[in-house]
């Protein structure tokens, strides 16, 4: 078969099938072999990994991954498009192929008995209308995640690497930190899809850390003050704590003294320690509340 970043397979495809671009489910394809490749080479995949892909679409990237990994199973939400990827996908005979949504999918169940036996990468063309739950699903979870690649809004993949003092820089920036190395690979700028979406994509790398860089004692009050202090960016740090948790504004004051941090900053420009020595000091002080952190 011709590849299937050419426009016109991919019109040839959705016209033997009767299918049409789903924007519910954010169906962009990719038409530039160079950038498959590209994003294949930035997750590192190798005879002996397994492969989780997210949103195969025709299979574009699922055939570049099918040549480089051991294994591959990739889940697709669109029902309509798993009679294609039977067909793309036909000759590639360590792909397994998934219909369902990936945020209701049990993934140990799927991945099954390779798991724990093949290192874990995950490589998407993630939709953009669920790259953050998605990111941060993975993130959360107890899977032996060796690394994720994704291609993602570039706002989105910006937000991640966020660093202190800087537009991009907010909750996202500290949460997933706290989980994962992020890094940059490349830009990928919109004419490289069909159909063009409105922003331009950017392709980034997380390494899960086996033990995070932050030692927290609760991480629960660790995600929820975070939260708080980016809620109304424009806020101090310690009204944005009084507005958006529920420690008296006394107690606050104290522990921002203890760590040494100026009540009067703003949330952005602290790092994810910051928030952690706060985190540890407050957690002192849980037993003062009335009502408990949500």
């Amino acid at each position: 078969m011709e590849k299937l970043t050419s426009p016109r397979v991919i019109e040839s495809l959705l016209k033997k099938y009767d299918l049409h671009f789903n924007k519910r489910f954010g169906q962009n394809f990719l038409i530039d072999e160079n950038i498959v490749q590209k994003i294949v080479k930035a997750g590192d995949v190798g005879e002996s990994d397994l492969v989780l892909e997210i949103g195969p679409g025709i299979g574009t990237m699922t055939q570049a991954l099918s040549d480089h990994a051991g294994k591959v199973i990739t889940v697709e939400i669109d029902k309509k498009l798993i009679p294609v990827l039977h067909e793309t996908l036909d000759e590639c005979d360590n792909v397994e192929i998934v219909q369902g949504d990936i945020l209701k999918t049990n993934v140990r169940e799927i991945l099954g008995d390779h798991l724990g036996k093949m290192p874990l990468k995950i490589v998407a063309n993630l939709p953009y209308y669920i790259t953050t739950p998605i990111i941060m699903g993975f993130l959360e979870s107890d899977l032996p995640i060796e690394s994720m690649t994704f291609l993602i809004q570039k706002e989105v993949g910006e937000r991640l690497c966020g660093v202190p003092g800087t537009k991009a820089y907010g909750s996202l920036s500290i949460v997933a930190q706290f989980y994962a190395d992020i890094s940059i690979d490349f830009d990928v700028p919109s004419h490289v899809f069909i159909p063009k979406p409105k922003v331009d994509s950017i392709v980034v790398t997380l390494k899960k850390l086996k033990t995070p860089k932050i030692e927290l004692e609760n991480k629960e009050l660790f995600l929820s003050i975070v939260k708080a202090s980016f809620l109304n960016r424009r806020k101090t740090l310690i009204n944005g704590l009084t507005m958006n948790t529920p420690f008296d504004k006394a107690i606050l004051l104290d522990v921002l003294e203890v760590c040494n941090i100026a009540p009067g900053i703003r949330g952005e420009t602290l790092t994810g320690s910051d928030f952690g020595r706060i985190t540890n000091e407050l957690n002192k002080r849980v037993d003062t509340l009335v009502e408990p952190i949500v």
